[in-house]
C-alpha cells in the first residue's frame, strides 16, 4: 500500500503543471498594468522589432520588471529551503534570520561612506553583510547548549534584525540619506533596469546551479547529521558551501529589491506538501514556485490601485504573516 500519496503523481507532471502556471502568470504580469496592453502587443514585444507606446512599455519597464521578479523570487525560495533543511529549521527564513536585515546595513553603511560605489560594490557589501547577519544569529545560538532550536533561532534572528536595521535607520538619519536608504530597503522592483540585471542574474543563477547540485546531500542534512556522517557526508564542507549559496541568493535579492522577509518561509512549506521531503525535487520546484509568487504579488501591487503602486513586500508581507503564526501554531515540528 502507497503510504506517500503525494507520490502518486509523477515529479515532471507537476514540474509540467508547475511551469504552466508561471507562464500564465508571467503573461497576466506582462499584460495587466496601470497602462492597457493586449497579449498582441506583448507577443510583439518579445518576439519583434516592433516599435510603439505600448510596446515599448512592455520591453523597457514591464519585462526587466518581472524577469527581476522572477529571479528573485527563486532566490528567495531556494534560500530558505536550503536554510530550513540545513537547520532542520522549518520557521528559516533569510528575512527572519538576519540576512536581510545585515545585508539592508551594509548597503546603508555603503551609500554613507561610499555615496559615488557603482551597483556591483554595492551587491558585494550586501553579500558581506548578509554573511555578518548570518555569523551574528548563529553565533549567538551557539552560545548555550541547545541553542540551534527553532525557536532560539528565530528569537536571535528577531534580535540581530531588529539591532541590524537601528544601524541602518541611524546611518540614514545621521548621513542624511535617509531617503536613498528606505527606497532600497522598502522592497519593490519599480525602476528595475536591464544593467542591474545583469550584474545580478549571474549570481542568482550560480546559486541556484550550486544548490541543484548538492541537493542530494541537502535531503540527508535534512534528515540528520549523524546519519549523514554515517553515510560519508562531508557536512562541514557542504554546510559552508550552502551557507555560501545562501549569502549569494539573499544578498543578490536584498540590492536588487531590498528586504523581502516571508517568501523564503512560505514557499518550501507549500512545495514540501506536493512533492514530499526530497530536496531534488524540492529546490528546482522551489524556483519555479518562488518565482510566480513574486510574479503575482508584484501584479497585484500594480493594478489594485492603479495607477498608483502598492509596496510589493506590503503584499508579501500581508500573504505571509498568517502563514508565518499558522507554522508556529503547529508547532515547527516539522523537522524535529
Amino acid at each position: 500500500m502507497n503510504t506517500e500519496p503525494q507520490r502518486i503523481i509523477p515529479f515532471t507532471y507537476k514540474f509540467i503543471a508547475a511551469i504552466i502556471v508561471f507562464v500564465g502568470i508571467f503573461v497576466v504580469a506582462m499584460v495587466f498594468g496601470a497602462a492597457d496592453t493586449t497579449i498582441t502587443d506583448v507577443w510583439l514585444a518579445l518576439t519583434s522589432h516592433a516599435t510603439g507606446e505600448n510596446i515599448s512599455i512592455i520591453r523597457e519597464i514591464r519585462l526587466p520588471r518581472e524577469v527581476a521578479a522572477i529571479f528573485v523570487g527563486a532566490a528567495l525560495a531556494v534560500s530558505g529551503a536550503i536554510m530550513q533543511g540545513m537547520t532542520r529549521n522549518p520557521l528559516a527564513d533569510p528575512g527572519l534570520l538576519g540576512l536581510s536585515a545585515g545585508a539592508n546595513a551594509a548597503l546603508a553603511i555603503t551609500m554613507a561612506f561610499l555615496p559615488s560605489v557603482n551597483y556591483l560594490g554595492i551587491m558585494l557589501a550586501c553579500f558581506i553583510g548578509a554573511a555578518l547577519g548570518t555569523l551574528m544569529v548563529f553565533g549567538i545560538g551557539a552560545m548555550k547548549k541547545g541553542g540551534f532550536s527553532p525557536l532560539r533561532i528565530v528569537l536571535a534572528g528577531s534580535a540581530v534584525s531588529a539591532f541590524l536595521y537601528a544601524i541602518a535607520e541611524g546611518v540614514g538619519i545621521y548621513f542624511r540619506i535617509s531617503k536613498d536608504v528606505s527606497m532600497w530597503t522598502a522592497g519593490g522592483i519599480i525602476g528595475t533596469s536591464w544593467s542591474q540585471l545583469q550584474i545580478i542574474v549571474p549570481f542568482i543563477c550560480v546559486g541556484i546551479l550550486i544548490s541543484l547540485i548538492l541537493s542530494r546531500q541537502l535531503s540527508i542534512l535534512s534528515l540528520n547529521e549523524d546519519v549523514a556522517v554515517g553515510l560519508g557526508q562531508r557536512t562541514t564542507q557542504i554546510k559552508i558551501i550552502l551557507y555560501i549559496v545562501i549569502i549569494l541568493l539573499a544578498g543578490a535579492s536584498v540590492a536588487l529589491v531590498g528586504n523581502m522577509a516571508f517568501i523564503g518561509l512560505m514557499i518550501p512549506h507549500i512545495v514540501r506538501a506536493i512533492v514530499g521531503t526530497d530536496y531534488r525535487f524540492i529546490i528546482p520546484m522551489s524556483v519555479i514556485f518562488g518565482a510566480s509568487f513574486m510574479m503575482f504579488a508584484d501584479t497585484l501591487g500594480r493594478t489594485i490601485n492603479a495607477p498608483y503602486e502598492t509596496p510589493v513586500a506590503a503584499i508579501v508581507a500581508i500573504i505571509g504573516l498568517p502563514f508565518f503564526l499558522f507554522i508556529v501554531h503547529k508547532g515547527g515540528k516539522v523537522f524535529s
